[in-house]
C-alpha cells in the first residue's frame, strides 16, 4: 500500500502540550525502528494509528487492548523511544500518533509495509 503522508498528518490542536522526549528525525535508526516493530502488539498499535485514527492523537484506552496498564506503558514507551510515535501528556493521560512525516522521510515505504501487515 502506498501511503500519502500528507493525508495522514493531522494539525496539532491549539494548546497541545509539547511532545515527550523522542529521537530527532536524523537520529532515527532502522534497526531500532525494526526492533520496536518486531513485537506484534507494537506493530498492531502503529498500524491501528495509521489506518483508524479519528483525531490528532489517541489514549491507550482508545485501542481497546486487553493488557495491564504497565504492559501498555512499556510498549508505548518502546515505540516512542524508537521514534515511531509521538506522545503528549494531557494531565494523567498520554496520547499518541505516528510520526508519519519523519518516518517517511527517513525510511520511505516503511509505513506502507506496516499498513499492509496482517496478524
Amino acid at each position: 500500500m502506498r501511503l500519502d503522508p500528507a493525508a495522514l498528518q493531522r494539525p496539532v490542536p491549539p494548546g497541545a502540550p509539547e511532545p515527550l522526549a523522542e529521537p530527532d528525525r536524523d537520529a532515527l535508526r532502522l534497526e531500532v525502528v525494526m526492533g520496536a516493530l518486531s513485537d506484534p502488539l507494537r506493530m498492531r498499535i502503529v498500524r491501528t494509528l495509521l489506518l483508524e485514527s479519528e483525531a490528532f492523537d489517541h489514549t491507550c484506552g482508545w485501542f481497546g487492548l486487553d493488557r495491564p496498564k504497565s504492559s501498555l506503558t512499556h510498549h508505548f514507551r518502546a515505540l516512542r523511544e524508537a521514534g515511531l510515535i509521538r506522545q503528549r501528556q494531557y494531565g494523567l493521560e498520554r496520547r499518541s500518533h505516528v510520526r508519519v512525516a519523519d518516518l517517511e522521510a527517513r525510511f520511505p515505504g516503511l509505513l506502507g509495509l506496516v499498513a499492509d501487515w496482517q496478524e
